[in-house]
């Protein structure tokens, strides 16, 4: 069980904070099962996942664990759908996020920023996406290396070297 004040991944929300653990504020809502609150570290509003049979949450790495990530990072493998379907490329990238790793997140950073290159053109979607993988990562790593998020990108390219 996480702790009110915890940082923590939820699913591909991304880093969130335990706000509280209580049962649901609403008409209709089960008074005895609990929920963690949650808020995420980038953007706003609120989640609420259910203590016992939520979705995916895990603690945020720590500082050694997200160096290593970033010391991995040009030997990450790019994800990259050959498939040219759009339903099918929507399903390949929505389950390497399902593995909510910082090196899945690399993984779709560098496949689609290559497809986006290669291409010459972004489309909205792989826009979103890379938006999306970034905010993930930028923001575990900056809680992980007690760091602004915007400073964990050039701390990222001052560490690469690219």
């Amino acid at each position: 069980m996480f702790s009110v004040g915890e940082k923590v991944v939820y699913g591909e929300n991304g880093v969130c904070t335990v706000e509280k653990i209580a049962p649901l504020d609403s008409a209709g809502a089960d008074p005895s099962k609990l929920y963690y609150h949650l808020t995420p570290y980038i953007g706003s509003g609120t989640y609420y996942n259910p203590v016992e049979s939520g979705g995916f949450m895990r603690p945020v790495i720590s500082r050694a664990e997200a160096e290593a990530v970033i010391s991995a990072i040009p030997e990450i493998e790019p994800a990259i759908c050959e498939d040219k379907r759009s339903n099918h490329i929507s399903a390949f990238y929505k389950e390497v996020f399902r593995l909510h790793t910082p090196e899945a997140m690399v993984s779709i950073i560098k496949g689609l920023s290559k497809k986006v290159a290669e291409s010459k053109s972004i489309g909205t979607r792989a826009e979103a996406d890379i938006r999306r993988a970034k905010n993930i990562l930028h923001g575990e790593l900056s809680i992980a290396l007690e760091m602004t998020v915007q400073e964990v990108e050039s701390y990222i390219k001052e560490r690469t070297g690219s």
